[in-house]
């Protein structure tokens, strides 16, 4: 829901209204309800609104409460709103519009820092103090929602997307070497603070941060994964941790139908999206609308599994829309869905999502999806080795990580490769943390807390934003989360992983999508790069503006363009579509 954006000064000089202005002009895909800028002395706040709750023009964003002196911009949704607001109207507090987001404002002033702790739900946002001048900024537990930073002095600009801060024209906009390195190695998940950008940070998930006038900043991280058992949770058997997963789940499908406007599904075919429709006809959702996307096969390989998505839809008498994307359609969305990323992404369902989101926004403006299960649940191939490795930081090297260190050496021009093999520094210091005892209990931490957020759940942010759609991901509701870390990883692992899911899936859905084969969003034309699309790859990366950058060695090069098809990463990622993808961000972005 929406897009932000911002300037604060911390030297008192004018906030300049016009980057302002351009930066939510960019964010116009994620906010096509409505557009707004605020601009008092050094503080300047954009904001592009997407109507979800409270329709009218009194929620509309940026938000002031002249009564409390406090002006808000903010982007998601908090799922317990209502909740919150009959709270804060028991202490006495008014209010003004019938949304969530006067409900953050109020919040902040009730209960401070531990506001953040009350809201269930997807957010970031930025409020600024009218009478202390401090400005406050906070990002959901899983960084469901995104916000970008860049410094220059005193200067402090902010957005909901990298290419919006971008678009003021005043960005250090040389590669970050360390950025780099997570990009081609941790498959390209960069963790915050880092971008692939020296100028622009990420701002963290889970933290609230508090700046003062004069610049300074003090950050509270208000949420992390706990995996540790718990003393009583040993007298659970298996029945009982379904029957409790089940119910969570539940629970967090009913908050996301939170909405003044119909909400529909992301249907795969998968056990995940599955089971989130299954929950709403239990739940006795009517005329629900279901959205699936496949692919035209590509040497040998199926590109759709409308067979599962039909299924599901038949069976709970959905309405059901089903998106077939031949290769030429592919390649003509192809420069728009790199336009539409905030940072680098090769995952290939990104086009998936692109062109599914497009079709959805025809008909709905809010659905649901199934990303994060598999992070929270146990569900990737690469979990189940680590429960008997002696080196678990290997194992998961060995499984996730698109080459070594060593190997990026021989790949990279010198002069963009980090000192140090940063990318394994990340995970060895991670599994190091204390609160998980299981190699596998420590690989779920690091995934859900890093990776999710800068792959799945950007991916997803991204792609239905550039249409102005909002996507919820009940799995990644905290209560589910924080109950899923109790859970004794065996019973994750057990049915080829995600079991105590599956079990619960078994209560509500038909079995035939849950006992199939695990399946992907198969996009198989940009994993066999062949033809047209050999030859548009090739011609971004040995153009003029690929050769002035000169981020790859010629060699490297020269054998992917030799053998395309073969090059693929242990994830079963293309090589050459990865430094591909990376290159045409780049160049797409006038960089």
């Amino acid at each position: 829901m929406c897009g932000l954006s911002g300037e604060i000064n911390h030297d008192g000089q004018p906030a300049d209204a016009h980057a302002v202005e351009r930066m939510t002009q960019a964010l116009a895909p994620r906010g096509p309800d409505g557009s707004g800028v605020v601009v008092r002395g050094p503080v300047a706040l954009g904001h592009r609104r997407l109507k979800i709750i409270d329709l009218s023009e009194k929620a509309q964003q940026p938000m002031i409460d002249p009564e409390l002196g406090i002006t808000l911009v903010f982007n998601g949704c908090i799922y317990n709103y209502p909740q919150l607001r009959k709270e804060l109207k028991d202490l006495g507090y008014r209010f003004f519009s019938d949304g969530d987001t006067e409900v953050i404002i109020k919040a902040w002033k009730a209960w401070g820092q531990a506001c953040v702790e009350r809201f269930k739900g997807m957010f970031a946002f930025v409020l600024h103090e009218r009478d202390t001048g401090r400005t406050v900024m906070a990002r959901d537990r899983f960084g469901i929602k995104p916000l970008y930073l860049a410094q220059k002095g005193k200067r402090l600009r902010f957005a909901s997307t990298l290419p919006a801060l971008l678009a003021t024209g005043d960005v250090d906009t040389r590669i970050d070497p360390v950025g780099l390195h997570h990009y081609m190695s941790f498959h390209a998940v960069v963790p915050p603070p880092h971008t692939l950008l020296q100028g622009v940070k990420k701002f963290p998930p889970a933290t609230l941060r508090i700046y003062e006038a004069n610049g300074t900043f003090r950050d509270r991280v208000y949420w992390t994964a706990d995996m540790t058992r718990h003393a009583e949770d040993a007298r659970l058997t298996a029945n009982d941790w379904r029957d409790q997963v089940l119910q969570a789940l539940r629970e967090a499908v009913k908050r996301r139908m939170v909405a003044d406007v119909p909400v529909g599904v992301l249907l795969s075919g998968g056990v995940d999206s599955s089971l989130i429709v299954g929950l709403l006809a239990e739940m006795g959702q009517k005329d629900l609308m279901t959205f699936s996307v496949g692919f035209e096969a590509a040497n040998g390989e199926q590109g759709d599994e409308f067979v599962y998505s039909d299924l599901i839809a038949n069976h709970y008498g959905t309405n059901h829309h089903q998106i077939f994307v031949p290769h030429t359609r592919l390649m003509e969305a192809l420069p728009p869905t790199i336009a539409a990323m905030s940072e680098p992404m090769v995952s290939y369902d990104n086009v998936g999502f692109f062109l599914l989101s497009q079709e959805v926004s025809k008909h709905v403006k809010v659905v649901q999806s199934g990303q994060g299960a598999d992070e929270i649940f146990a569900g990737y191939h690469w979990y189940p080795p680590l429960q008997n490795t002696s080196d678990p930081v290997d194992t998961y090297a060995q499984a996730f990580f698109d080459r070594s260190h060593e190997t990026l050496k021989t790949q990279l021009n010198g002069a963009y490769m980090a000192d140090v093999d940063v990318s394994r520094s990340l995970v060895e210091a991670h599994f190091a943390q204390p609160g998980a005892a299981t190699a596998v209990d420590k690989a779920l931490r690091l995934d859900s807390q890093i990776m999710l957020a800068d792959d799945p759940v950007k991916r997803v942010d991204n792609m239905t934003m550039a249409w102005g759609l909002e996507a919820r991901v009940p799995f990644l509701d905290h209560d589910l989360v924080e109950l899923a870390g109790r859970i004794p990883p065996e019973h994750k692992l057990s049915q080829g992983g995600k079991g105590v899911l599956k079990e619960a899936a078994r209560l509500v859905i038909p079995s035939e999508v849950i006992d199939r084969k695990k399946g992907y969003f198969p996009v198989p034309a940009l994993k066999y790069i062949q033809g047209p699309y050999l030859e548009m790859v090739r011609e971004t990366l040995t153009n003029q503006a690929a050769r002035d950058r000169g981020l790859y060695n010629k060699t490297y090069l020269d054998g992917l363009f030799a053998d395309p098809t073969n090059r693929l990463t242990p994830l079963r990622g293309s090589e050459l579509w990865q430094v591909a993808v990376l290159e045409m961000w780049m160049q797409s972005h006038g960089l």
